[in-house]
């Protein structure tokens, strides 16, 4: 019931605010989305935080008023979520030709320094309240309050995450696990504030120490959620199979390798690939079907795609025969995993087999006696040829 609640919520407002909603990909929906998100969080995190810090300052709860400046922190939090989106949602321009899609990282990166520093803060000051205890005056006004918050906590965690899943917003996902944590510390602080009132247990102080180790736990998630795309990170292995999905359904592409996906931001995704292709095609048959998968994937994911061809001597009978070799010498090899973009170049006598070659970290051989064990293994099949393979790195 309150699931179906709280959808009906969140359809009221997005019907309300946000023009062609179903069309996500959209920057400018995106952008719409964004800032409906970061308004509702700053209304009721703040009508949250002054409520609680009234509260706490009348009863003299260090707990419920450490809940209440961790709202006032989330209050922050959504007002640089609003900032965030308006940045990032600036056309590209001269200086900046890929768009500033970053700034929303960038700026979720400030707000999560300053949900850190306010934990540490809160902790020192919860600690000394735990050493020295102040009497806490009950009252059910205190109740009504933190489960009022509470309940409102658990529908903005909802907000949240539905918003952040439709537009694929890291900055948005990590604020619903924000707010799934203070669903969590204002019990803690419910349970404090009831335990006065019935026991002679004073639990405000360790309560409002459980409060900021939630607050500094939240705050180094998000630390490590923001910079991960800032440094760069490995691609979503879901974006990964579709292209290759769509890649796979052009017969006229023989394989695929050497994907590179780079991040500039919340949907400005750029990428480069090499295909493999008949090298006795008519180039220019297989430079419009380039073109058709590069705009298919743009169509199909919004990311803007660089194509590489690489030519296949197909038929070839050394070609065959060394591609045969090396994919058994690669299956046996402990630390290589893959081999592509295999062909053969006749060189005086030679028949030089050039090929890239991927391995892991963990590989115990070097570039020599990689090198050696396949020539030796195509020298068996035929002297005239040598292995010359192209190292790159591969990761578990």
């Amino acid at each position: 019931m309150i699931g179906i609640k709280n959808e009906l919520m969140d359809n009221f407002l997005i019907k309300k605010f946000i023009k062609n909603s179903d069309n996500t990909r959209d920057p400018k929906v995106r952008e719409d989305y964004g800032k409906m998100t970061g308004i509702v969080g700053i209304i009721t995190n703040l009508i949250i935080c002054i409520a609680k810090l009234v509260t706490g300052a009348i009863f003299k709860s260090i707990s419920i008023a450490a809940d209440g400046i961790n709202n006032l922190s989330d209050v922050s939090t959504s007002l640089m979520t609003l900032i965030g989106f308006k940045l990032s949602g600036k056309d590209p321009d001269k200086k900046h030709p890929y768009g500033h899609g970053r700034t929303e990282y960038l700026l979720g990166l400030g707000v999560s320094i300053v949900i850190l520093l306010i934990g540490l803060s809160l902790f020192r000051e919860s600690f000394e309240k735990t050493i020295h205890p102040e009497t806490v005056v009950f009252s059910w006004l205190s109740v009504g309050i933190l489960t009022f918050s509470i309940v409102l906590k658990i529908w903005q965690s909802s907000f949240y995450k539905r918003i952040g899943v439709l537009i694929d917003s890291k900055a948005l996902k990590a604020a619903a696990y924000d707010s799934r944590n203070d669903v969590l510390a204002t019990s803690a602080v419910l349970i404090s504030t009831i335990a006065a009132g019935f026991t002679s247990f004073n639990l405000d102080g360790p309560m409002g120490i459980i409060v900021s180790l939630l607050i500094i736990k939240s705050g180094i998630g998000l630390i490590k959620e923001m910079t991960a795309p800032i440094i760069g990170e490995a691609p979503d292995p879901d974006v990964v199979n579709e292209i290759s999905d769509i890649i796979a359904q052009h017969k006229g592409i023989l394989g695929h390798h050497d994907l590179l996906i780079h991040d500039y931001g919340p949907g400005r995704l750029y990428a480069s690939i090499d295909v493999e292709v008949d090298g006795y095609r008519n180039i220019f048959d297989i430079h419009d079907e380039i073109d058709s998968i590069e705009n298919e994937i743009l169509e199909k994911t919004g990311i803007e795609m660089s194509i590489h061809m690489d030519p296949i001597a197909v038929g070839d009978p050394n070609l065959e025969r060394a591609k045969k070799i090396i994919n058994e010498v690669v299956i046996r090899t402990e630390g290589v995993i893959d081999a592509h973009d295999i062909r053969v170049k006749e060189e005086d006598d030679k028949k030089v087999v050039i090929f890239d070659l991927v391995r892991l970290d963990s590989c115990s051989y070097d570039d020599e006696a990689l090198t050696n064990i396949f020539d030796n293994e195509l020298k068996k099949e035929d002297i005239k040829y040598e292995a010359r393979p192209i190292f790159e790195k591969g990761f578990e």
